[in-house]
């Protein structure tokens, strides 16, 4: 069993609620909804090789920390 199981299970259900989404706004719901949590690179790596999830396009008006960041915006497969 592979040891992102239950957060790439927990990403596909907020994905099939929400539609779209950026990486922020999925790390945050991840951070909230799982007692450990996870990192950024984690999640970016999760959602990067995993054939359900397909990157739709890019969010530039992110703004983290006080920085514009550009953030991939993700969508189920198919969907």
């Amino acid at each position: 069993m592979s040891r992102t199981q239950r957060l790439r299970s927990e990403i596909q259900v907020y994905l099939s609620q929400v539609g779209e989404a950026n990486t922020t706004d999925i790390l945050e719901h991840v951070n909230q909804r799982f007692r450990w949590g996870a990192t950024m690179n984690q999640l970016g790596n999760v959602l990067a090789r995993d054939r359900r999830f397909v990157k739709v396009g890019f969010d530039e008006g992110t703004d983290i920390g006080g920085f514009r960041m550009r953030v991939c915006v993700w969508s189920i497969a198919g969907a």
